[in-house]
């Protein structure tokens, strides 16, 4: 439907991407890079539902706010679960990328990662939240196939690449061959998940109760995938679940590696059965080109010799990995007469690009 207030604010409006995280939303603008990166939290008052802060002000809210307010992620393992709280996250973000530009309503071209393996429904709800934040055009990209394009691998080319994206969400693993995902999953075990794994280790071998963000902490400082050449120590510090009284107790990075193997091994798994699956061409290209790993998970120390020993590939992390899918959504942007063919089929009413006259 033709708005004219879109047509009057576009000289005026940027293109950008936007990697919606279970963890982070990250916010990439056209010649300009990475202008938002903030965690994906909410604080609303529980009555009335009004927003009282979004992003980083919000994560710190957690765990800590009175009982009128509330601290909620509203994506829960890449997906939307709190659709007006999503729709106001994203038309923060917007509206902040355009700040310097005093726009009060800016309408710019968006695309969105999601993860490979949503449905048509819940395609549709970030497409409508994103359009509903002001948005004059949604596109829809796989995170997967974003993270392959910020990560400079040659989707389009016929020659096979594969990216494993490991989010706080969800993990994507998937093979690209001219534009196209050849063979893809999508596993609903990432950063979060570990952090759980952290929190039950301690709960269950030293009766401590750990939060999440000192389980975060402990993942990001000494957590490992594959042994160290020097293994690390952390103090956790929580609740004495007998007692009931503050207590710290000193960990290894070999226990925690303990804790992570349950969810690693998964993902493991999920990667050797998708070079099951994959044709024997591409497996010769990426036995060449090696594995991508891309996403914030993919900082988890000798995570990527531990994919190398287990597929008998090379398996590298890509530069800035927690930035690779925001920058292949906004690199979509600055090519899309190329680039389009990548984007996540949708309503092609509702999607199409209108045409030149």
């Amino acid at each position: 439907m033709f708005n004219p207030l879109n047509w009057l604010l576009a000289p005026f409006s940027l293109d950008i991407g936007i990697d919606l995280g279970t963890a982070n939303t990250l916010v990439y603008i056209r010649n300009r890079g990475i202008v938002i990166n903030e965690p994906s939290w909410v604080a609303i008052e529980t009555k009335s539902k009004k927003v009282l802060a979004i992003g980083a002000e919000a994560k710190e809210m957690a765990g800590r706010t009175p009982a009128n307010i509330v601290a909620i992620r509203p994506l829960r393992d890449g997906v939307i679960s709190e659709f007006d709280v999503t729709e106001a996250m994203l038309r923060y973000f917007i509206q902040k990328a355009h700040s310097h530009m005093f726009l009060a309503a800016p309408r710019p071209r968006v695309v969105v990662g999601i993860p490979s393996g949503v449905t048509e429904v819940e395609k549709r709800a970030v497409y409508q939240a994103t359009i509903s934040a002001g948005a004059r055009e949604a596109f829809l990209i796989e995170e997967p196939m974003a993270a392959a394009v910020g990560a400079g691998l040659p989707v389009t080319e016929a020659v096979g690449s594969m990216a494993v994206d490991v989010g706080g969400g969800t993990t994507e693993v998937a093979v690209f061959s001219l534009g196209g995902i050849v063979v893809s999953r999508s596993l609903r075990i990432a950063g979060d998940e570990m952090d759980e794994d952290i929190i039950n280790y301690a709960r269950q071998k030293y009766n401590l109760l750990i939060g999440p963000r000192m389980a975060e902490r402990t993942k990001m400082t000494i957590g490992s995938a594959y042994p160290l050449l020097e293994e690390k120590t952390m103090a956790l510090r929580g609740r004495n679940l007998v007692t009931g009284l503050p207590d710290s107790i000193e960990v290894s990075s070999i226990e925690i590696r303990e804790a992570l193997s349950s969810s690693l091994s998964l993902i493991v798994e999920a990667v050797r059965d998708t070079l099951d699956e994959t044709p024997p061409e591409l497996v010769s290209d990426l036995m060449e080109q090696g594995v991508c790993l891309a996403g914030g998970g993919a900082q988890l120390q000798g995570i990527a010799e531990r994919l190398s020993e287990e597929t008998k590939m090379h398996c590298y992390v890509a530069d800035e990995p927690m930035t690779c899918v925001a920058r292949g959504a906004g690199q979509v942007l600055e090519d899309l007469d190329r680039l389009e063919m990548v984007l996540a089929s949708l309503d092609r009413r509702s999607t199409a690009r209108p045409r030149r006259r």
